[in-house]
């Protein structure tokens, strides 16, 4: 198949590291041509030498990607075969067949998220691809059950492909922390137990839906209770503050001593967090999937989550512990209750998701739809 592949999302957050997680599967066994602006070259030299780059500065989501796309890359694209983009924007002038990916619809589902106007956007872009695709990939069943709901495709399906940890978080510095199945799909378990100081994690943005006001206040409760622990939020402090107001008071309650952000870190700085914790901990209301307690447990450190749908959807076979969503009394005593507990063990950990099953299912949807 001629794939052209929207590539304008790399660096982008979960979006980006989706797309540059699949690239070596679309790429290994596809004739592409990549799009992608000139700031993002760099990460795609690997594909230089197989696959064509075209360059544009036009960017996701504006009026003249919608309305005005060049007519010389509406011609580039329709030579293909099909046109894939890992989020959901679409480019006026496709004639050839749309495949695109929504990965939750949060700001539809969770008020306050956006403006009016902000969550009315996303609504039209939402709807406008689910109009527009052959198919949609969303990551769990949670999410294609909230866009049946909210978005009412009719004749376009939603083609649940999950989610995997990238390759970068498996080995990005020569230690072999993970290995290849025998047909090339990362093998997720977990690595040996590294040496665990008195830190619980909490990996997330500063948005209500992540659940940070929950973890504060149990963790207080915690505290006062004589766990000798400390909390490390992988995030920016000042961004945090500009934040949810109930959760900056829970904040403002705590010592210094016992609270850190990090600031913004490397991929190998998230890896030694991760590797030192005793506990992350995933206080959710709300994900499309939900990636940090998969990073935690293949780097040996134990998870507690939310019991919101999704996560009982998706770690539903891996050793994690549930809490009830919101409640932090109840959050307190699992985090004491699990503070001590030994490493998740390799053979605990499903083989369950990988970014080859996942390419899989994406190709094998595009060869039934063209």
């Amino acid at each position: 198949m001629k794939l052209f592949i929207d590539c304008r999302m790399l660096g982008s957050g979960g979006i980006g590291t989706y797309l540059e997680s699949l690239l070596p599967y679309f790429t290994k066994n596809n004739d592409c041509i990549l799009l992608c602006s000139q700031n993002q070259a760099e990460k795609l030299l690997a594909y230089k030498d197989k696959s064509e780059i075209l360059y544009t500065d036009i960017k996701t989501f504006s009026i003249k990607e919608l309305l005005f796309f060049p007519k010389d890359l509406c011609k580039r694209i329709n030579e293909c075969d099909l046109y894939y983009s890992p989020y959901c924007n679409v480019p006026s002038g496709i004639r050839i067949p749309v495949f695109t990916t929504i990965h939750d619809i949060v700001f539809l589902d969770v008020p306050g998220l956006s403006s009016k106007t902000g969550t009315f956007a996303r609504k039209f872009f939402y709807q406008n691809a689910v109009n527009r695709s052959k198919a949609v990939f969303t990551v769990s069943q949670f999410s294609a059950d909230r866009i049946k709901q909210k978005l009412k495709p009719k004749n376009t399906p939603l083609v649940v492909t999950y989610n995997s940890v990238p390759e970068w978080f498996i080995n990005d510095d020569g230690t072999d922390t993970n290995t290849k199945n025998t047909e090339g799909a990362t093998d997720v378990s977990a690595p040996d137990s590294a040496p665990k100081d008195n830190s619980i994690i909490f990996v997330g943005n500063i948005k209500k839906h992540k659940g940070l006001s929950t973890l504060l206040e149990a963790f207080t409760i915690c505290k006062k209770q004589g766990l000798d622990a400390r909390l490390v939020i992988i995030g920016n402090a000042e961004n945090f503050r500009s934040g949810d107001e109930e959760t900056v008071i829970k904040l403002a309650e705590l010592q210094d001593k016992d609270i850190t952000f990090t600031g913004k870190i490397s991929d190998s700085e998230l890896k030694a967090f991760y590797k030192k914790a005793r506990l992350l901990v995933q206080p959710s209301l709300y994900e499309g999937f939900g990636m940090p307690p998969m990073e935690a447990l293949i780097s040996g450190t134990n998870v507690i989550l939310s019991d919101i749908k999704v996560f009982k959807e998706i770690y539903k076979d891996f050793p994690v512990t549930f809490f009830k969503t919101q409640d932090a009394q109840d959050l307190a005593q699992k985090i004491t209750a699990n503070f001590n507990v030994p490493a998740p063990s390799k053979a605990s950990i499903p083989d369950k998701y990988s970014f080859q099953k996942t390419s899989d299912i994406i190709t094998e949807t595009f060869r039934r739809f063209i």
